[in-house]
């Protein structure tokens, strides 16, 4: 499919033997298929498959071309697929022959195009100019807190929607003595971000706070792996320093995360200060000392300014979230298009969650440059789902209600379309969490499928823009990486105008092509990364930061 709808059906790919309702069909519906006619013997939901032909029990279903699930029992024609009737299957894969060869998108529109961007001394550039302050434990959470209180709103730096003016407004229906139900029936007064001083530092885009509930307590692999991922966002293109904050004697001691800084950049010369609360003494001392380093570091970081960068300096985290039927045939394959093209002009771009590239794994070992890349993709492929599966999960148990009730009835239904926003280039790299990028093209990194872990862990690779697919809506964002979210389907794009920044469901619609789209949205990737545009998410102060626990996280 490239975009143009000419039924209320589809056939993803040739092999497939369901269909892809494009609109709610009824019962009874006359289907064309292959020359044969057929009426749907169930009413079919937008987005949900029906089949082509009578089904027996484990009898295969395929989509996008690749083994989806096996009928759980008797399925007859024109039948809706549901949980009820289907089970997750996906097909087996061992290393065999490359297949690298691939079509290059036309770049000719993009080649001699540029972003402005924030040029770092290890050679990457940033989207953004963000100053940084981390906790290495849990229990420097409060001092966290303190400093932002402290720092944000005189420092002129944007806040976050407040709700305060609604607040007076209930209060003041209480003094009058409202009921409930009048309270709750009541038109609240909207009311925008609280008043803030005049922004200080002009070339710094904000001080972002990154609290966690890590760094002691768990596991040493959970704790040295957080330290490589706040080495991560502290060595990222888009930070130009950090202030660190540590008790002292947590497992995430300060000589790890510094190890971790050198091994991501030998040559690391940002201004870092590392504030230890059992060597300084009382709060007082320790946040005083705090605000004075982290100011003195503003103005070092103030002197850096927006300069032109070739659009191969751009490292595009590829993401999902809230999922639905249509993810696989508008937005992803669009995204997909953006992964060509950028792999083309020299970028970067990195596909994540690996228990939605179940089913799809000897594709993707397939497209590793090399044999050894494409064993190390499928070693991380299978000691993941059986460490999920001892822990009485597995890859089966990934879809979201949210995901089955809008056509994603399989794993492996779910991961076929979310595979689409790695294109069709080769895959050049393969990544252990939270390891960094280091080579351009298509790099695969090994994370959970949950949104927020996976984006942030994409970032600490050193994606400095995430592209966002959703087909139900979330608001999701990332402290310092912009994160620019495209809706799957007209229908969200029109009911949460407030957090999503491109509307996909132009391409089920008809009125664009992948290939359009796939263009139009590297054109406004530009614009943010230049900083002329400013995604929903950024707007929103949608900070979300999440390490990820090693142990089971779908």
């Amino acid at each position: 499919m490239n975009g143009v709808k000419v039924t209320q059906y589809i056939q993803i790919h040739p092999a497939d033997n369901v269909l892809v309702a494009l609109e709610d069909l009824p019962e009874g519906k006359e289907i064309s298929y292959n020359d044969q006619l057929f009426k749907l013997h169930t009413a079919v939901q937008a987005k949900h498959k029906f089949t082509v032909s009578d089904m027996i029990p484990d009898e295969e279903i395929f989509m996008y071309g690749v083994l989806v699930g096996k009928a759980a029992d008797f399925i007859p024609l024109g039948a809706a697929i549901t949980v009820d009737n289907v089970k997750h299957a996906a097909g087996d894969f061992q290393l065999s022959e490359r297949k690298t060869e691939w079509t290059q998108p036309d770049v000719s529109r993009f080649k001699d195009r540029n972003f402005e961007g924030f040029h770092r001394t290890d050679g990457s550039v940033g989207t953004a100019n963000y100053w940084i302050v981390v906790p290495l434990v849990f229990c420097e959470n409060r001092n966290i807190n303190v400093l932002k209180d402290a720092l944000v709103a005189k420092l002129g730096f944007q806040k976050a929607k407040s709700y305060e003016n609604e607040v007076d407004h209930l209060i003041d229906l209480y003094h009058a003595g409202s009921s409930v139900e009048k309270i709750l029936s009541a038109d609240l007064q909207a009311s925008s971000a609280g008043p803030t001083s005049k922004k200080l530092f002009k070339n710094i885009d904000g001080i972002k706070f990154l609290n966690h509930d890590m760094g002691c307590g768990g596991t040493r692999m959970d704790s040295d792996a957080l330290c490589g991922l706040l080495a991560g966002y502290i060595t990222h293109p888009n930070v130009a320093g950090a202030t660190v904050l540590s008790l002292g004697c947590q497992h995430a001691q300060a000589s790890i995360l510094q190890a971790e800084i050198k091994k991501r950049d030998p040559q690391f010369s940002k201004p870092l200060f590392i504030l230890e609360q059992q060597k300084i003494g009382t709060e007082s001392k320790l946040l005083q000392e705090a605000l004075k380093q982290t100011f003195c570091g503003l103005m070092e970081a103030n002197k850096q300014q927006r300069q032109p960068a070739p659009l191969a300096k751009l490292c595009i985290g590829l993401e999902c979230g809230g999922s639905d039927g249509f993810s696989g045939i508008s937005a992803n394959p669009a995204l997909g298009h953006v992964s060509d093209l950028l792999v083309t002009l020299g970028g970067s771009v990195v596909l994540a969650e690996f228990p939605e590239l179940c089913g799809v794994e000897q594709e993707l070992s397939d497209r590793c440059v090399d044999e050894e890349t494409a064993s190390s993709f499928m070693g991380l492929m299978r000691r993941y789902n059986e460490l999920a599966e001892a822990s009485g999960s597995g890859f089966y148990a990934n879809p979201s209600p949210g995901n089955i009730r809008d056509g994603l009835i399989t794993d492996a239904i779910k991961s076929a379309g979310a595979a689409k926003k790695g294109g069709t280039s080769p895959v050049t790299a393969v990544l252990d969490y939270p390891e960094k990028i280091t080579k351009a093209g298509l790099n695969l990194l090994c994370t959970p499928g949950s949104d927020v872990e996976s984006t942030t862990a994409e970032v600490a690779a050193g994606a400095n823009i995430v592209l966002f697919t959703t087909g139900l809506g979330t608001p999701t964002g990332n402290p310092i990486s912009p994160v620019v979210k495209l809706s799957t389907n007209t229908r969200l794009y029109e009911k949460m105008p407030d957090i999503i920044d491109i509307n996909c469901g132009t391409i089920i619609e008809g009125k664009e092509s992948i290939s359009e789209m796939g263009e139009r949205i590297l054109d406004y990737v530009i614009e943010v990364a230049s900083g002329r545009l400013k995604p929903k998410a950024v707007e929103l102060g949608q900070d979300d930061f999440i390490p990820w626990k090693r142990g089971v996280s779908l």
